[in-house]
């Protein structure tokens, strides 16, 4: 058997979504112990550590047991500390890894790239906000959990349990290890229908439909089911900018237009159907409207509910208007 291979003495994690953050560091101590297993493991933020003090822990010691030393938020470090940092990096020990995790922002930017240029190993965990990205990480978990998932599966499960990258984590494990590995429309509507028919996108579905018993159902589930409103009014306002901007592109192919529009070609092809029943005029009405209630719901009306029926309202009387 080939002996592991260590991780590299000097490691930066740059990004502020915090569970590939955290799967990084993980990743990084597993390699560590797959080495020495035991491997001491330190972790500090900046307020926590002196520069002395980290001189100490990166000093190889007499047994030459191996370690690994955690720095969250070293963007936060100060010059003396980063000093002390840069100081290691030029003469790594053997069998101790320094980790520097880092927000990627504008404060503490030199330490970053000054780590990139000394040749630490980097790790990018940046958020991702757009919903290819997050479809793309659906499709990563799925394969990870040793099963596959359907175009429809992802869309569906995105819909039904939102953007944040630990649930739809969790969700996706869950539906693999329920179904046997293979993950479709049908079974995340099975395991996710309650969220799924709640949501807020089941809302602005139904909403720019011209669906009006259906969208007034939905709301009041979703809030009976403790959707926050400002979610029901995004995804509304989402929806409505969804067509407009699919309106104003044209008929053209869904994964042409998917790197211009920067959407999803699944959902160009949704708001392409959608959006015949739509007229500029109805548009804009209803982006007017969905502005309106995205203030009411942060605190501009007395009842974000009754806000939300009304803007819902106005999203369904403009479609087909003008």
């Amino acid at each position: 058997m080939p002996a592991t291979k260590p991780p590299a003495p000097v490691q930066l994690i740059v990004g502020e979504e915090e569970l590939l953050v955290e799967r990084a560091v993980s990743e990084i101590l597993r390699a560590a112990r797959a080495v020495d297993p035991e491997a001491d493991i330190r972790r500090f933020r900046p307020a926590e550590l002196t520069p002395g003090e980290l001189v100490g822990y990166l000093s190889p010691s007499l047994f030459a047991e191996g370690r690994v030393v955690v720095i969250q938020g070293a963007h936060e470090a100060g010059k003396d500390l980063v000093a002390a940092i840069m100081a290691y990096v030029a003469e790594p020990a053997d069998g101790i890894v320094l980790v520097a995790v880092h927000a990627g922002g504008a404060r503490g930017k030199q330490l970053a790239d000054d780590l990139r240029k000394a040749g630490a190993a980097v790790t990018k965990c940046d958020r991702l906000t757009r919903a290819e990205e997050r479809a793309d990480f659906v499709r990563a978990e799925v394969r990870r959990a040793g099963g596959s998932i359907t175009a429809e599966a992802v869309s569906v499960l995105l819909e039904a349990v939102g953007s944040d990258l630990r649930e739809l984590a969790s969700a996706t494990n869950q539906l693999v290890s329920d179904t046997g590995g293979q993950v479709d429309g049908q079974a995340v509507r099975r395991y996710h229908r309650g969220r799924a028919e709640s949501s807020g996108f089941a809302v602005a579905d139904k909403a720019v439909a011209g669906d009006r018993a259906g969208a007034l159902e939905a709301l009041r589930w979703a809030l009976v089911l403790g959707v926050a409103p400002v979610l029901v009014a995004d995804a509304l306002a989402d929806a409505v900018r969804t067509l407009a901007k699919v309106g104003a592109a044209g008929r053209g192919d869904p994964n042409r237009l998917a790197g211009s529009l920067g959407m999803p070609p699944w959902k160009i092809r949704k708001a392409q159907g959608q959006v015949r029943a739509w007229r500029p005029a109805g548009l804009a009405t209803a982006i007017a409207a969905t502005a309106q209630v995205n203030a009411d719901v942060k605190g501009a009306a007395a009842d974000p509910a009754y806000a939300l029926e009304r803007a819902v309202l106005a999203v369904v009387d403009a479609r087909g208007t003008g």
